[in-house]
């Protein structure tokens, strides 16, 4: 007899190591019934805080491959919106399951 609502709790525990795209199947099965559920979770990381350098003689540019790395089970697609004096970088970059793309990120400085 299960109660007023028909529910019963199943509690899952989950505990990734990374961040990414997690699917699973659970079979639920009785003497009356089998049910599967599809499980997806998907992790982000908690904190990404990042800094980069700059160091170029006056009025020559430099520009700073930065790694972008998709461990996820889908494509990506980034737009940028790069703000500041003397940055350039693409408008947008695809990154490929599994793969890594470099972000091109490039200081061209108009004064010393």
């Amino acid at each position: 007899v299960l109660g007023g609502n028909d529910t019963v709790d199943f509690p899952i525990k989950f505990t990734p190591k990374y961040a990414g795209c997690y699917h699973c199947q659970l079979l639920l099965k009785s003497s009356s019934d089998i049910r599967v559920y599809e499980i997806e979770c998907v992790v982000n990381a908690d904190h990404a805080d990042a800094q980069i350098e700059f160091v170029t003689p006056a009025y020559q540019k430099v520009t700073q491959e930065i790694p972008i790395t998709n461990i996820s089970n889908a494509d990506w697609r980034f737009e940028a919106i790069v703000e500041g004096q003397c940055f350039q970088g693409p408008p947008a970059i695809n990154v490929p399951v599994g793969e890594t793309v470099q972000y091109p990120l490039t200081f061209r400085p108009v004064a010393e």
